[in-house]
């Protein structure tokens, strides 16, 4: 009598309990089939030989590879079709290629990847402690590669600690242009562990910097290249060594300088 008069105002009738249960049941099961058929649907895609990766094109500027140096280098790590082919994977594979500094890989319809590169540039040598050479790119980053394909024989050298490449280099390229003007060129930068600065110029001129931050060290060598005109000027003779540790000065060693209260092998010493 209730339900009629129910229907009657025009009420909605609530279902039996029973009833609901067995709708919301049906629906899971419904939705869990879906879910299952994508999921089955979506392994087959990955699975399938239908979809080919049959082209790989290549961007960047490249100087160091090509499509064949990378295909033997990269494909062997690679597996899968269009769809199921891992990019993070692909982009490791030819990051692991030598020279290669950075890729990023895009899948492009129907059938290519797309793989943009950018290769290493050695800018410097990097001596390890066991005497292996490795090489160092602009962004300072110590990079494995064959020595024997730079070109550039005059490569300047780094020596340090671990994870001081960086480093080492920003302070290598604030040096070359104060030896630069004296027409010196900077063939090797030395920082030890006890963090003392050592540079080598051309002729084997070793010029100690010693430790320090880094603007307390390029502060002496600012200093030592603003004067070193008026110590060797005033001598006519080249420079042999350069000890830049002094608190107000540094000490020069000039060839054939002898002096009537030292040894000649006694520095010249220079107070700006």
């Amino acid at each position: 009598m209730r339900a009629a008069m129910s229907a009657a105002l025009g009420q909605p009738l609530s279902l039996p309990a029973d009833v609901r249960t067995m709708h919301a049941a049906a629906l899971a099961c419904a939705v869990l089939a879906v879910m299952v058929l994508a999921a089955a649907g979506l392994a087959w895609l990955l699975r399938t030989s239908w979809f080919p990766v049959r082209t790989i094109e290549l961007e960047g500027d490249l100087q160091r590879n090509s499509l064949s140096t990378l295909r033997a280098n990269a494909m062997p790590k690679m597996a899968g079709n269009f769809f199921g082919t891992d990019l993070a994977r692909a982009q490791a594979a030819f990051e692991s290629a030598p020279w290669v500094r950075k890729a990023v890989v895009r899948r492009v319809w129907p059938d290519r990847l797309a793989v943009r590169l950018e290769e290493h540039r050695a800018v410097a040598l990097w001596t390890r402690e066991a005497g292996e050479d490795l090489l160092v790119n602009g962004f300072g980053e110590v990079f494995e590669a064959n020595v024997g394909d730079v070109e550039d024989d005059d490569l300047p050298r780094l020596a340090g600690p671990d994870g001081t490449a960086p480093r080492m280099l920003a302070m290598l390229q604030r040096l070359k242009p104060l030896m630069a003007a004296h027409g010196r060129e900077v063939l090797r930068v030395t920082l030890t562990g006890q963090g003392s600065w050592r540079a080598v110029l051309d002729g084997e001129v070793v010029v100690e910097i010693g430790r320090g931050t880094d603007e307390e060290v390029l502060a002496r060598a600012e200093r030592f290249s603003r004067t070193l005109t008026q110590v060797t000027g005033r001598f006519r003779t080249p420079l042999l060594h350069a000890d830049l540790r002094y608190p107000g000065g540094y000490a020069v060693r000039l060839r054939d300088v002898t002096t009537t209260t030292a040894p000649a092998a006694a520095p010249a010493r220079s107070t700006p």
